[in-house]
């Protein structure tokens, strides 16, 4: 039996879009419920909301990666658009994964101090990911 050849540039295309959305939406949730009082009854649902998109995010990224990597054949870093598109997806890959263990780890029992660092370095990441996705629709769209 063989192989469809488009089978992992499929599940790639379709594996990354999964937390690359969560971690945008988390961003938002996160930033908005960071704003509101704390007796709001829409922050606690606007944190709840970041923190699920935040661990769902980063095991979303399982399957991305691992289909990433069989594209690449093993290669971590590569050339070209490659090059690029791996500068942002490691960084960004870390970002999340330790974000969302974090996230898991101190629940809602930070300072605004803490979690103003955690928002800093979730934009970050969101920034990363973004930037991620662009080079990997250069090598899409230029291959």
């Amino acid at each position: 039996m063989l192989i469809d050849p488009t089978l992992w540039p499929r599940l790639h295309g379709v594996s990354t879009h999964f937390p690359l959305a969560l971690t945008m939406a988390a961003t938002l949730f996160e930033g908005l419920g960071f704003y509101l009082p704390e007796t709001s009854r829409h922050q606690q649902n606007l944190r709840g909301a970041g923190y699920c998109a935040i661990v769902l995010g980063a095991l979303g990224t399982i399957p991305a990666v691992l289909s990433g990597l069989v594209m690449a054949r093993g290669e971590t870093l590569g050339h070209d658009a490659l090059l690029w598109h791996h500068l942002f997806v490691w960084p960004a890959f870390a970002g999340l994964v330790g974000l969302a263990v974090w996230r898991v780890l101190m629940n809602d029992k930070t300072s605004r101090r803490s979690f103003t660092f955690y928002l800093v370095v979730l934009f970050l990441t969101a920034v990363l990911m973004a930037g991620a996705g662009y080079w990997g629709g250069e090598m899409v769209l230029n291959s």
